[in-house]
Parts: structure tokens; C-alpha cells; sequence
């Protein structure tokens, strides 16, 4: 998978403007929080952050950093799937945690030569048990726990 693929992937779950209450990203569009957004220079209305912005985010913050190009296929969705909902850095440990490397959060040589080493479908199942078991313990999990659970279910798929 590339990154345009993924970045379409992504927008099927990451529509839109939104401002949840139980959301700590507050205001966001196409799934970018209002703080990644003014962190590249956005001064624009959230409502009106442009797509190609977005995708452009996504790329550089997301898909570039924990390096999915270098992933195995089965991972590189989602790896960036779950940088974009929970970080790069916490993606990345449990991505780590997943292939019992050192989970410092960093995406390096060795967690990339551990992952093409690994079984990809079982590193895959791994990785998002790994997310699933976070993301329950989340104080907003009763707000999103529908919406996030179809989604790594999907992943699953």
C-alpha cells in the first residue's frame, strides 16, 4: 500500500469538521486537531482547512515518521492508522511492543528489520491488540469505544 492509497483509506474514517465535547483534540477537520494545524501555519478557520493541507499533514507528521514505506505491506495502513489516532510515538510502541523490541517510540533500523523479519498477518493482530488494549483504557473510551472499535475491527479485516 502507498501513501495515497492510505490517505483515502484514512478519510473514510476521518471526515469532515468536528468539535466533540469528549474530544481532546477539540476542533479538527479531515482528522487534523486544530493544534497539528497551526503547528505547520494554518491560521484559518478549522472548518476551512484544505484538503490538500490535510493530506499533506498527513504525510509529513504521520506516514513519513513511522516510516511505512519501509513497513511490510499487511502493517504500513495500520501503523499509520494508528499514528494518526493516537501519535507517531505511541504507534510506534506498539508496533514495538508488538515485535518485543526496545518500545522507545521511535520507528529505527531495528524495529524496521524486525518487522520484515516478523509474520506480517501475526505481527499485524499483534500490533492492534496491543492498540485495542490502550485505547479501552482511555477515560473517553465510552464516548468513541463504537466508532474506534469498527475501526480496528476493520483493520482486522
Amino acid at each position: 500500500m502507498n501513501f495515497d492509497t492510505a490517505f483515502d483509506l484514512l478519510l473514510k474514517h476521518e471526515g469532515g469538521f468536528s468539535d466533540h465535547v469528549a474530544d481532546p483534540g477539540g476542533k479538527t477537520r479531515y482528522g487534523v486537531t486544530e493544534a497539528v494545524a497551526r503547528e505547520v501555519g494554518y491560521r484559518g478557520d478549522m472548518r476551512e482547512l484544505p484538503l490538500d493541507l490535510a493530506k499533506r499533514i498527513y504525510k509529513d507528521k504521520y506516514w513519513d515518521t513511522v516510516k511505512a514505506e519501509q513497513l511490510p505491506a499487511s502493517v504500513r495502513y495500520p501503523v499509520f492508522d494508528a499514528a494518526v489516532n493516537s501519535g507517531a510515538g505511541q504507534a510506534s510502541k506498539w508496533l514495538q511492543r508488538a515485535l518485543g523490541v526496545k518500545d522507545d517510540g521511535v520507528i529505527g533500523p531495528q524495529t524496521i528489520s524486525a518487522a520484515n523479519a516478523a509474520n506480517p498477518d501475526a505481527l499485524k493482530m499483534r500490533m492492534l491488540g496491543q492498540r485495542l488494549r490502550f485505547m479501552a483504557g482511555l477515560s473517553n473510551w465510552p464516548a468513541f469505544s463504537r466508532g474506534w472499535a469498527l475501526r480496528i475491527a476493520s483493520l482486522m479485516e
